[in-house]
């Protein structure tokens, strides 16, 4: 680890060589919710700031949590501590999150006359508090990690908003496409425009990695998935693209349970594709031809299982991608709460001392 020494280049790189494919000393890793219910100390922050968004939305508590997997582990990365739903949330929405049954909505978007109410937020006016936060953790970080920032996919901020809370399946979102596809795409289209504001507001702000979170993009049929997921992925792609600031930073998309669209994702351009656990990464490394960065993909269940197993695991994953560059390190999805955290450090050690062993071969 070191200080910031050049602006904007963090001491430890790591993460930003590997999304650009080029050598590093060993794997970097970063695990999706690495701030979070597994750590006894965003339980305590969480239950001072009286709510889940009350946490997000408050600057401060938000930075304080994004730091504090730092403090306990030698992660390659912080990531901004926000949820997927702010912008339907910006949107006036009335987005509220009950015990044991995650996000609801007040006003789902059902109707012509819902999608024409709805506006892109003001970037520092509604959500100014995501940019805050931001601005804030990158200054307390002095340097000594990547920042990353993120958004929901249009699809999957639009299988929230239509359904208007979580759900196995999205029948109402996807209902939405067969029988009003053109309403089903006024709503993918503003979003997507306003997911590229988000993202370009987060890059202005401090973010030097930006990812896209495609939660349920697997849910859809194959010509399903290409008409009202990756559409949508290419035109935020284009659009971080067009931007001087957003297109210097590393683009990153996340589609659980799209395997088979790997190809695909590959040819928005983005730098990296994230991979869950479904799929060997040789085989993903196959489907994409090389072109990208490919971040996973343990299954986040190993995390539960003992040192020797989880060791013996990353391993496996580390193998399957190989030495050359190009690897990031992460669960396949989220850590889950009921994991230790001393498992989460077994886990960083071996990924780090592992790919030292990976690159001198």
């Amino acid at each position: 680890m070191g200080i910031e020494m050049t602006p904007g280049v963090p001491g430890n790189d790591r993460l930003l060589r590997a999304l650009r494919r080029e050598p590093t000393d060993t794997t970097p890793i970063w695990v999706m919710r690495q701030a979070g219910r597994y750590l006894p100390e965003y339980r305590t922050t969480r239950e001072r700031a009286g709510s889940f968004m009350g946490l997000a939305q408050h600057p401060e508590l938000a930075c304080e949590v994004t730091l504090q997997p730092l403090a306990r582990f030698d992660l390659d990365a912080a990531i901004l501590f926000s949820d997927i739903l702010t912008i339907p949330d910006a949107m006036g929405l009335g987005l509220s999150f009950a015990p044991g049954e995650g996000p609801c909505f007040a006003r789902p978007v059902r109707s012509s006359a819902d999608v024409a109410r709805l506006a892109i937020p003001d970037m520092d006016g509604q959500l100014r508090y995501v940019m805050d936060a931001l601005r804030l953790i990158r200054r307390e970080l002095h340097g000594r990690v990547p920042l990353i920032g993120f958004a929901g996919s249009p699809w999957t901020l639009a299988c929230y908003m239509v359904e208007g809370h979580g759900s196995r399946d999205f029948a109402a979102p996807k209902a939405m496409c067969w029988e009003d596809p053109a309403l089903a795409h006024r709503l993918l289209d503003l979003l997507a425009q306003a997911v590229a504001q988000y993202l370009k507001a987060q890059a202005a702000a401090g973010a030097q990695v930006l990812m896209i979170f495609d939660t349920w993009g697997g849910l859809l049929a194959p010509s399903a998935f290409h008409e009202f997921s990756l559409r949508y992925l290419a035109q935020v792609a284009a659009a971080l693209r067009a931007d001087a600031q957003a297109a210097s930073l590393p683009l990153v998309l996340f589609s659980k349970g799209a395997n088979q669209h790997l190809a695909g994702l590959a040819d928005t351009g983005c730098a990296a594709l994230g991979v869950d656990w479904t799929i060997d990464l040789a085989q993903a490394r196959q489907a994409t031809g090389g072109r990208v960065a490919l971040q996973g993909n343990l299954d986040p269940a190993v995390m539960l299982a003992s040192p020797e197993v989880i060791r013996r695991e990353s391993r496996r994953v580390m193998d399957s991608y190989g030495p050359d560059p190009g690897h990031v390190f992460n669960l396949g999805h989220g850590i889950t709460p009921q994991v230790d955290p001393g498992h989460l450090a077994v886990l960083v050690d071996e990924v780090h001392a592992y790919g030292r062993i990976l690159r001198a071969v």
